[in-house]
Formats: C-alpha cells, sequence, structure tokens
C-alpha cells in the first residue's frame, strides 16, 4: 500500500502511539493485533521506518477502533506513492537501483528525461516540464555533502535503445554515464545482452539504507509505485538484487561497454 506524506504520518502514528499507550499495549502486544512485529512497532514509533495505509489499519484492528486511522489517513491528505520514497532516497546512506528497460531517474539526464515523461500522453507539457525539474533536483543526492553510496544495475538493451531521434539524446545520456561512473561513490554495472532470462526482468526495484541501517525497498509499476517495509519483502528484494547483480558485469568491464555503447550512437 502507498504512505502516507510526512506531516500526515508524524500526526497519525503520534496519535497511534497515544491510543497504544491508553490502551495498556506494549508494542509486542500492539503488533500482534495489527500484525507486525514488536520491532516494527518500534522503528514505525521512533520515525525510521515508514508507516503505512496497512499499518494504519493495522492499529485499527490492534485497538478494536472502526477504522479510525484509516479514516484519519484518507482525510487528512491523499495518500501518495512517491513521497516517502523520495524521503527515504534523501536521507539514505546507501541506494542501489535496478532498471531493465530505462535509465534510473538519478542518473538521467535532461533530454532523457523530457523524453520519458513524455510518453505519458495524459501529461501536459507544463506537467512535463514540472516532472523534469522534480527529477534532476532529485539528483542533487548524489553530489551534496552526505553523498550516498550509489549502485545501478542497468540492462544493456536500454542503453541501446534508438529510433525517433534518440541517437543524439543516448549519446549524451550515456557520455553521463560513464562520467558517473568514474566517481568514487557512484558504482553503473551493465547486464549484457547475452546474459539471457534472469529475475530482474520481473521489473525494476530500488533499496535504500538508512543512517539508522534500516533498509526499504521501491517498486515501480504501470499506476506508480509501492514502497516496501516489511521484513520479509525487503529480504526478498535483497535475494533478487544479488541475482541480478551477479549477472552484471564488474564495474570497469561496465564502463569500457558503456563507452563502446557511446561510440555505436555517434557524437552527441
Amino acid at each position: 500500500m502507498p504512505d502516507m506524506p510526512n506531516p500526515v504520518a508524524a500526526f497519525i502514528v503520534g496519535e497511534i502511539r497515544r491510543a497504544r499507550g491508553a490502551a495498556g499495549m506494549t508494542q509486542e502486544a500492539f503488533g500482534r493485533g495489527a500484525g507486525f512485529s514488536a520491532s516494527h512497532v518500534s522503528a514505525v514509533e521512533g520515525g525510521t521506518r515508514a508507516v503505512t495505509l496497512d499499518f494504519a489499519r493495522g492499529a485499527d484492528r490492534a485497538l478494536s477502533n472502526g477504522g479510525l486511522f484509516e479514516r484519519l489517513a484518507m482525510k487528512l491528505g491523499a495518500p501518495s506513492w512517491f513521497l516517502p520514497w523520495l524521503d527515504a532516497e534523501r536521507g539514505a546512506t546507501q541506494l542501489r537501483y535496478f532498471e531493465p528497460n530505462l535509465i534510473p531517474g538519478l542518473l538521467q539526464v535532461e533530454h532523457y528525461a523530457r523524453a520519458v515523461l513524455r510518453t505519458v500522453d495524459s501529461l501536459t507539457d507544463d506537467e512535463v516540464e514540472q516532472r523534469v525539474k522534480a527529477r534532476l533536483d532529485r539528483q542533487a543526492i548524489l553530489t551534496g555533502e552526505r553523498r550516498p553510496q550509489f549502485v545501478a544495475v542497468l540492462d544493456e538493451a536500454a542503453l541501446r535503445r534508438t529510433g525517433d531521434g534518440l541517437g543524439g539524446i543516448m549519446a549524451q545520456q550515456v557520455a553521463h554515464l560513464i562520467a558517473l561512473a568514474e566517481l568514487p561513490h557512484v558504482h553503473v554495472h551493465v547486464v549484457p545482452l547475452g546474459s539471457g532470462l534472469h529475475v530482474g526482468l520481473s521489473g525494476p526495484f530500488a533499496l535504500a539504507r538508512s543512517a539508522e541501517g534500516v533498509w526499504v525497498g521501491h517498486l515501480e509499476n504501470q499506476l506508480g509505485g509501492d514502497v516496501v517495509d516489511k521484513d520479509d519483502d525487503v529480504a526478498t528484494l535483497q535475494a533478487r538484487w544479488e541475482s541480478v547483480r551477479n549477472e552484471a558485469l564488474p564495474r570497469r568491464q561496465s564502463i569500457d561497454l558503456l563507452k563502446e555503447v557511446e561510440s555505436h550512437h555517434g557524437p552527441q
């Protein structure tokens, strides 16, 4: 389920914590009723793990309050599928992105980002430009003072995509990837075309590790995306990350392949 925007989330968490205390429930007892571990409850109440609508519904079950917290969440702010992930991304010490079809947003150049966003025909020109700006603004985390270790695994097919005037854009995009991949905190790995079928072809995903050591994931889909923070689900994404990372070339060989692809696309 989508997460709630931060101001709403902070309010809901505070009310859940107060209601739990008023009911005389420990975090363990509350967690049993809500369907979450005591450590998960502690992390949500302590602000190190995102609160989801599933958690609010679990709190309603544990406290038998007729769906109060879910109604508050829906009334006080429309849930946003991306805001909580942006918070995790901004505060991460490590970021891992796997993308089989496109270049990850944090690595996109302006023209590539615009071309990708224009494929959504329901967006107006102004909306496309707003989203391009927001995407480029996000990239500041890779050059700021507290830069995370960033590891991206891309599919070679995404690098070789052509047509509809993409040649020049892709040459610029690949050159940008090469420049980023030479930075000590950025690692770009490419899954070669000859690797065949692998688990990552099921879809893109990302993982972020907070300063407290807590991992959360993000899954994209045609309707938006979901933040993943349940222990078992995060463990599944970690295992899939290891699988796709093992399919990719080492760092230096990946850079060599990027340079070969750049020459294929021709001059910028």
